[in-house]
């Protein structure tokens, strides 16, 4: 095979060209035909973390207290934005940002995320009949949350896959970890 120094499928590899791709947000195919996909898995599985842990806090609490299925998805989102911001925060004050500026990196790199996790998430549990008014004895209740949840993540990743490849969303806090 016949050697052309810019073949376009030939990856040569320079440390500090992979470094400076990296920290712009770019060339996510220089590093890897798979690199975009897990970095927007493992950017979604972070976001699924505080959402989570916001929606399931906020639909047990909603249906505990007999809240109408309005404001239990409201506190649910409430609480998911909250513990999504914070999960995210946490990391970059450990990083050494002052609040101010991780409050900026958690707005910039968890509200889209959020927000379509969000959407989804309780547009199917609201769509599950009876999922919202089965009570936290029933498993219809906690399948349909886990359920949600599962299709929430699957549709988000793409989201922030795109996100990514552009230099925006998890990419803005990966810089400060």
């Amino acid at each position: 095979m016949e050697h052309h120094p810019h073949h376009p499928t030939e990856h040569h590899t320079h440390p500090h060209h992979e470094h400076q791709h990296h920290a712009h947000g770019h060339g996510q195919q220089a590093a890897g035909r798979d690199s975009g996909w897990s970095t927007a898995v493992r950017a979604t599985l972070h976001c699924l973390t505080g959402c989570a842990a916001g929606e399931i806090l906020g639909m047990v609490v909603g249906t505990a207290l007999g809240l109408h299925t309005g404001a239990t998805v409201a506190l649910s989102v409430a609480l998911a934005f909250v513990l999504g911001y914070a999960l995210t925060m946490y990391g970059v004050r450990r990083a050494g940002l002052p609040l101010g500026a991780a409050l900026k990196v958690a707005l910039a790199a968890d509200t889209v995320s959020i927000l379509v996790m969000e959407l989804i998430d309780n547009t199917v549990m609201v769509a599950v009949p009876g999922a919202m008014d089965a009570g936290l004895g029933r498993p219809l209740f906690w399948a349909s949350l886990l359920f949600s949840l599962t299709v929430a993540f699957a549709l988000t990743v793409p989201v922030n896959r795109w996100l990514i490849s552009r230099g925006r969303g998890h990419a803005a806090a990966h810089a400060h970890h």
